[in-house]
């Protein structure tokens, strides 16, 4: 962040009074019988907290955590948090059997990975972007002509009113928290990606590709939209963080942290200072806060 943390939420404020913050959330539903429900959250007690957190996984979620960790660490200069990539599926894994303190990951949980033990915490909501090369004239698509170009059956731009050539389709790789979630909500149960997919190990690395081809297709996260590539505008909604929020753009997932059972010590206040005010101001920058 361009100002410092201290400077827009100090120390001294973070650790005034009783340090309880209220909060009114996105937890599932958030209305019971038509009233909005609180939730309390602690966020920390008086005195210095001190000690390291390992946090590692999906891809997605990992530079939000990265400006999480260090907003974390100025406040609290004794504690120290590590943060990783590797995918989803690896937070997952690591999570599951204490490899790291924290998994992230950018789906839901799969049915296999329900008996885990794993608790989680909802620390933002994203959306994912279809996108082009800057320079492809194909700016609308339909989330039926999505799917059927991922799956291969759509090949050529001139097929949906563009000019002519070879539609070079690029997605994640397997394990990714992007992709499983595209393959959920766009491809469904019985439609594959294509096996002439370019495959990417990253958000970075597939905008760089989409960016470098004219003729490419790829997805993201919103976090990583830029002006090198295009956001496609699906069945006449614009890729955008209001879209999203009001449900009327059709590809949007959860962003998580998982912890082997409810979590407690240094990893608790980490969380709940994610899930606070000040977290969440910092997710808001690039993703969709869940207060």
């Amino acid at each position: 962040m361009k100002e410092s943390f201290k400077n827009i939420f100090s120390r001294r404020e973070f650790l005034a009074g009783t340090g309880v913050v209220l909060l009114t959330g996105l937890l599932g539903g958030c209305k019971s019988g038509g009233a909005v429900v609180t939730t309390t959250k602690t966020v920390t007690e008086s005195g210095e907290l001190s000690g390291t957190i390992s946090i590692g996984g999906s891809t997605t979620v990992q530079p939000v955590s990265e400006t999480l960790s260090n907003a974390f660490m100025e406040i609290f200069p004794q504690t120290t948090v590590t943060i990783t990539g590797g995918g989803s599926s690896v937070g997952v894994k690591s999570a599951a059997d204490g490899t790291l303190d924290i998994g992230a990951a950018s789906r839901e949980l799969k049915e296999s990975e329900e008996s885990l033990g794993l608790e989680l915490h909802v620390l933002a909501y994203d959306g994912i972007a279809v996108v082009t090369n800057a320079s492809q004239t194909v700016k609308e698509l339909s989330l039926e002509q999505i799917k059927q170009i991922f799956a291969g059956e759509i090949t050529n731009w001139n097929e949906l009113g563009g000019a002519d050539g070879d539609i070079v389709v690029v997605a994640r790789e397997e394990g990714s928290g992007t992709r499983g979630a595209f393959e959920e909500m766009v491809m469904g149960e019985d439609t594959l990606i294509t096996d002439g997919a370019i495959l990417q190990s990253s958000n970075g690395a597939l905008k760089t590709t989409v960016a470098g081809s004219n003729n490419a297709i790829g997805f993201i996260s919103f976090g990583y939209l830029d002006s090198n590539v295009n956001a496609i505008i699906i069945n006449g909604v614009e890729a955008t963080v209001d879209n999203a929020k009001n449900s009327t753009y059709p590809i949007v997932r959860p962003l998580l942290y998982l912890t082997k059972g409810e979590p407690g010590g240094l990893v608790k206040k980490y969380i709940d200072f994610c899930q606070g005010i000040a977290g969440q101001a910092i997710v808001a920058e690039d993703y969709i806060s869940i207060l």
